[in-house]
């Protein structure tokens, strides 16, 4: 079915339904799981949660290139995408099951040197759902780029809802951490019957050498990417397991994990929407760049008093949430909040990047990042534990990673003083919330009360920034309204 543009209002407002669809689902799935997470984490204790987190590293893995990345080639493709989806679906499919075979035969050396050789097991089971995952590929991508985040909402809180029940079940049986791997799996699988289900006809095999060739050219480089983007993101979690064993590293993961609510709740409903958005305006460079700035703003405004906050209130955040058994994990999330805030920017510029298709850019980042994280990487965790790996994590995304950014960002007219102009508001204002909290964290001894009066600050400071950016919205609701006239029809299948 075809509906234009013209049809169903404004680009921006497509968009704008499609977001908002997206945060309300990702908003009910992180607290739910949130609050289920807490319950696996106190079942299983740091131990069994660091042997998933083992697994979990290698999932993370096998995820960041098993489709080759041509399924995001559907999101951008000039034409009818229908035209690509049967060897879209052929390469992600056969692609993900040699991954998958690759990972079965060589999970045990893996596990054995991150310090877990128990792990082995967990690690094969979840090397499953990359077939998974490849079979869902094209049929998301499909939803995505028809701005379907009503029907991929539906599917991810199932596949979430799912994945979580059947864990803790398993977990209260006492499986241990194959309960994680096998709910994971279990979930995963559901989602992608539900995506396909929502994406009728985009489950379709087949090859065309020449497609293929071309949706090779273009995926390639991002697979590559990908790989890179994993390695610079997750070796921190590869070091400290290393490094220190599975218990550190089941404190990290935990602290990760906290520190991506943000990014979870916030950016990713964004990145959802912002490739086929900015893709939409290629066209129109200045609308587009005005158009990234805006939505960098904006997100900004929204995310960075949380991460911040939850960085400045980490000791009664994990005490009062996971108990005192976690509470090393406090000294981690203190700066893996902070690093999720930049991490959260990084993200958004990378997508304006592969929409503007400068694969070098994308690539050339993230081998800088890899190649300064290690070291710094390895001296922290190896002189200072799992906090001091964490501090080092941070300190490479600050003083390497962003200024590569602001560079390249600046060869596209995006200046360096536009941006902080888009942002110095909201990161002011963050670290105005930033002292609040660390003030009631060490003034108040109930931690309850502490995370109020922490949560309130930020509260206050998110209204103030989103009333301050009220004609920003306005001007973005416009966005597309001159794309809109010659935009080609958008292909729902």
């Amino acid at each position: 079915m075809k509906i234009g543009v013209g049809e169903n209002g404004s680009l921006f407002s497509r968009a704008g339904k499609a977001l908002a669809w997206s945060f309300i689902g990702t908003a009910v799935s992180k607290f739910s799981t949130l609050a289920i997470g807490v319950v696996l984490a106190r079942v299983l204790g740091p131990h069994e949660f660091g042997t998933f987190a083992v697994a979990t590293v290698a999932l993370l893995a096998l995820l960041s290139f098993n489709e080759l990345g041509v399924s995001l080639a559907i999101v951008r493709w000039p034409g009818d995408p229908r035209e690509i989806v049967p060897t879209v679906s052929t390469i992600s499919v056969a692609a993900s099951t040699f991954i998958c075979a690759v990972c079965y035969v060589g999970a045990p050396a893996f596990a054995t040197a991150m310090g877990a050789p128990d792990a082995a097991p967990v690690v094969r089971v979840l090397g499953l759902s990359v077939i998974v995952s490849g079979i869902a590929a094209a049929p998301a991508a499909m939803l995505q780029r028809g701005f379907r985040q009503d029907r991929k909402t539906i599917a991810d809180q199932i596949s979430a809802w799912t994945s979580a029940l059947v864990s803790v079940a398993l977990a209260l049986s006492g499986v241990g951490a194959m309960s994680l791997a096998v709910g994971q799996l279990v979930g995963s699988a559901v989602g992608a019957a539900l995506f396909i289900a929502f994406a009728p006809r985009s489950l379709r095999f087949g090859f065309d050498r020449a497609k293929a060739r071309a949706l090779l050219k273009f995926g390639l480089p991002l697979a590559g990417s990908s790989i890179v983007v994993f390695a610079s993101t997750n070796v921190d979690k590869v070091l400290v397991g290393a490094v220190l064993g599975p218990v550190p590293l089941g404190f990290y993961v935990l602290a990760a994990n906290l520190s991506n609510w943000p990014a979870t709740m916030f950016s990713l409903p964004v990145r959802s929407v912002a490739p086929a958005l900015l893709s939409r305006l290629q066209d129109d460079p200045p609308t587009m760049r005005k158009t990234f700035l805006s939505t960098g703003g904006l997100l900004a405004a929204i995310t960075l008093p949380a991460c911040v906050v939850l960085a400045a209130a980490a000791d009664p955040i994990i005490a009062f949430v996971y108990g005192t058994a976690w509470q090393p994990a406090a000294t981690v999330l203190t700066w893996l909040g902070l690093l999720a805030a930049l991490r959260i920017l990084f993200e958004l510029v990378y997508d304006y990047f592969v929409v503007l298709a400068h694969s070098r850019v994308v690539f050339t980042v993230q081998v800088i990042w890899f190649v300064a994280l290690v070291p710094a990487l390895w001296a922290g965790a190896h002189y200072g534990g799992a906090a001091a790996a964490a501090l080092a994590a941070f300190a490479v995304a600050a003083l390497v990673v962003a200024p590569i950014y602001l560079y390249e960002l600046s060869r596209t007219g995006i200046t360096t003083s536009a941006v902080a102009r888009r942002l110095g508001p909201a990161a002011l204002g963050s670290l105005g919330a930033a002292a609040v909290a660390a003030t009631a964290s060490r003034l108040i001894s109930a931690d309850l009360l502490a995370i109020l009066v922490s949560g309130l600050a930020a509260a206050a400071v998110l209204g103030l920034l989103l009333y301050r950016m009220r004609d920003t919205v306005k001007s973005l609701r416009s966005v597309g309204a001159t794309a809109d006239e010659a935009a080609a029809p958008v292909v729902i299948a």
